[in-house]
């Protein structure tokens, strides 16, 4: 399924400066997915296009976009090539701050867009991306989020303490340090309404192994789709 081509302004910024998202809105759709990608992915990312193809063939929507701008990364790329480091110099892809705010700015884009204003808003995101959508997620009613390999160490306390959000973590099962990390923040997490990890056997932090990748997709589906549903249900709303 095709989509649409959209670019986001970066705020405080040139109007030449931007991000850049890819928008599918299928026949009725009962919401819309945002995806947060991390650790310098982007909306080209062959397993969240994965993930957004399943979704649409749902009647969700999806919009996959680039959490950095073209010059943002890079920045990061000559950064990560320099011998000598610049003290104190961070890579964008690993600034939580600028990747939360990104998101935020996307997801106000959603709730006001003629377009996709009156769907329900969930999330999907991966690695740093984790980190940025449960920042977000505080402030917003999202429907539902799920993390991938998420790096949900780099968010402080406070933030996970306002989450309501349905949470769910999916991680592979090479991964002990991801899987230490998810199940302390999961603790951390006292106000979520549902949360679970899922751990894939035999998976890596990539999800490269065969069948792996597929495997977490349909999970996550299941869960957005459900959370999805039960919201229709509880407002009444026929779809």
């Amino acid at each position: 399924m095709s989509g649409e081509l959209i670019q986001f302004p970066i705020e405080d910024s040139s109007s030449k400066v931007f991000i850049e998202g890819n928008l599918v809105i299928p026949e009725n759709p009962i919401g819309i997915v945002v995806f947060a990608h991390g650790s310098g992915s982007s909306k080209s990312s062959k397993r969240n296009q994965l993930v957004s193809e399943k979704l649409n063939k749902r009647k969700i929507a999806t919009l996959l976009f680039d959490l950095l701008s073209r010059e943002e990364q890079e920045f990061d790329s000559h950064l990560e090539k320099m011998t000598f480091k610049t003290p104190g110099a961070v890579l964008n892809k690993f600034n939580v701050l600028l990747l939360s705010k990104r998101l935020a700015m996307i997801t106000d884009w959603v709730r006001t867009s003629p377009q996709t204003e009156n769907l329900p808003i969930s999330y999907f995101a991966s690695s740093t991306g984790g980190a940025a959508a449960l920042k977000s997620a505080s402030k917003y009613n999202i429907i539902s989020i799920v993390i991938r390999s998420g790096r949900t160490d780099m968010i402080e306390n406070k933030s996970l303490e306002h989450i309501v959000s349905p949470c769910l973590f999916i991680v592979g099962s090479k991964e002990k340090s991801l899987i230490k990390i998810s199940k302390e923040t999961l603790k951390k997490m006292r106000n979520s309404k549902e949360k679970k990890l899922s751990i894939i056997k035999g998976a890596s932090h990539l999800f490269e192994e065969e069948g792996s990748m597929q495997e977490a997709a349909e999970i996550a589906i299941q869960w957005l789709t459900r959370n999805f549903i039960s919201r229709i249900q509880s407002n009444g709303i026929e779809k």
